[in-house]
């Protein structure tokens, strides 16, 4: 049978089970300093088995005990920073699987070794962000995937806390990078596919795209002459720094639209609130031509409606019918224009003009070509202005015929015969051109404009606004003109 337990106390600081003069059995222990106190299993004078380590603090260790050190699975408290850990030791340290929870909502599951988070984790910090995947050293390194506190989530390769190497990212608004990453931004060969629907694959320095588009430019002469009545084609070319074509991006959404010169009228002191809301609506944009512009409307003619008859300018005329049924789908991409991005938009234009202005385009390697566009006859609004435009241009005209008349030695008497048949086939033709002007647009220079508006803009920059000079000439002056839409040849860019 065997002796039983001596309780004893073994000295001053001790009072629980001894076996041979040794701490053995359950006892509490208070260290000399007064700083430590056990609680617990002891085994041959030393610490074995489960116990709690407590400090002055309030900070404390209870878990598991081998020879006197900590080791095994237990959990530590630290007062000072409201921080705990729950898992496994080793010779005092967090060696192993564990739960790290901080005070400020942080916390760690995964492997330490030796206190250092090392190996697969998932870490969670204040912020709420979340980290899956390698560390080393307390530092996210080798593969892992987080999800940023704005919701953004990538996965890829880690160096020392940093985004680096191959990755991918998706945020929240839809864009998604993936390629090449330094010092946590993008940086190398990568692809992003971007809310707008704008594409840029290329290279990439310091997070910003370094051969991406800088600006647009309308293909064609200084002044590109359109036959009255016939429906166009404008080529635009998004250029880089450098004059090349961007033909590594595309999606980006632009936009057609037409100006004429801004004539100001002069306005009696009785100028009624019509007249000023008038003015307001019709606001003056600046050109690069050192003169002001109003809008002027556009219309566009479909391929179908074009192969009709090229011959007869009446089919060249969009009715409202049919202008307000869009293409089923684009002929190039077969995309569905009803997920089109502002693929129709409304322009404010007199209840006269019904038609619907030409379809925004998306870039396709750099480049747009809107089809069909055509000049809508006048709305009364614009007549001062064409008629001012008209008088400007035949100015010059004018001083030369009147520079010939006084040099003509015709005799005196047959002019005067002449004069009533001369008379009669201008009034003719002063009808024939205002019988044509209903119909099509007023001969003279406009303006075309291509503007970016993809939204939201690609990386927060919108391309600035391409600009041509565009002068529509009668038909006769073309010679035998071919009724199909005029093409403007695309320069080839080095």
């Amino acid at each position: 049978m065997a002796a039983p337990r001596k309780v004893t106390r073994a000295s001053p600081h001790y009072v629980g089970d001894v076996q041979r003069q040794l701490r053995h059995g359950y006892g509490i222990y208070v260290y000399a300093n007064s700083f430590f106190r056990y609680e617990g299993e002891w085994k041959d004078g030393k610490k074995h088995g489960h116990g709690k380590l407590l400090f002055r603090d309030g900070s404390y260790y209870e878990g598991e005990f081998v020879r006197g050190e900590i080791t095994g699975n237990g959990r530590r408290y630290w007062a000072a920073l409201g921080n705990t850990y729950s898992g496994e030791f080793q010779d005092g340290e967090l060696h192993g699987h564990g739960l790290m929870k901080c005070q400020d909502g942080g916390r760690y599951e995964g492997e330490f070794v030796f206190g250092i988070r090392e190996g697969y984790g998932l870490l969670i910090d204040k912020d709420g962000q979340t980290y899956s995947g390698a560390l080393h050293n307390n530092k996210k390194h080798g593969d892992g995937q987080m999800t940023l506190q704005n919701g953004d989530h990538y996965e890829g390769n880690w160096v020392l806390d940093q985004r680096q190497g191959h990755g991918v990212l998706h945020c929240v608004d839809g864009t998604i990078y993936e390629g090449q990453w330094r010092n946590d931004v993008f940086s190398g060969q990568g692809t992003m596919i971007h809310c707008s629907g704008v594409i840029y694959d290329g290279p990439w320095i310091n997070g910003r795209p370094a051969d991406v588009a800088k600006s647009l430019a309308i293909s064609g002469d200084d002044v590109i002459e359109v036959v009255q009545g016939v429906p166009a084609t404008f080529h635009v070319q998004l250029r880089k720094e450098d004059g090349a074509i961007a033909e590594n991006e595309n999606g980006r959404v632009l936009r057609i639209s037409a100006g004429i010169k801004h004539i100001p009228s002069v306005k009696s002191q009785t100028t009624n609130i019509l007249e000023l809301i008038e003015d307001f609506e019709e606001k003056p944009f600046q050109t690069p031509f050192g003169y002001e512009c109003i809008s002027y409307p556009l219309s566009y003619v479909t391929e179908e409606k074009q192969a009709q008859d090229n011959s007869d300018p009446s089919v060249m005329e969009v009715e409202a019918s049919s202008a307000q049924q869009p293409p089923s789908s684009d002929h190039k991409t077969g995309e569905d224009p009803s997920n089109r991005q502002d693929e129709y938009p409304q322009i404010s234009v007199d209840d006269e003009d019904t038609s619907l202005p030409p379809p925004n385009k998306r870039a396709q390697m750099g480049q747009v070509s809107f089809e069909g566009v055509m000049f809508v006859p006048p709305p009364a609004r614009f007549l001062h202005l064409l008629e001012s435009n008209d008088k400007t241009r035949k100015k010059t005209s004018g001083k030369l015929a009147g520079e010939k008349t006084e040099k003509m030695t015709v005799s005196q008497e047959k002019i005067e015969d002449s004069r009533s048949e001369t008379l009669n086939k201008e009034r003719k033709g002063k009808r024939e051109s205002l019988t044509s002007d209903m119909n099509t647009a007023r001969t003279g220079d406009y303006v075309v404009m291509v503007e970016d508006v993809t939204s939201p803009p690609f990386l927060g920059f919108t391309l600035p606004t391409a600009f041509k000079l565009v002068r529509i000439v009668p038909e006769k002056s073309k010679g035998k003109t071919n009724r199909k839409s005029e093409t403007l040849l695309v320069p080839t860019v080095n």
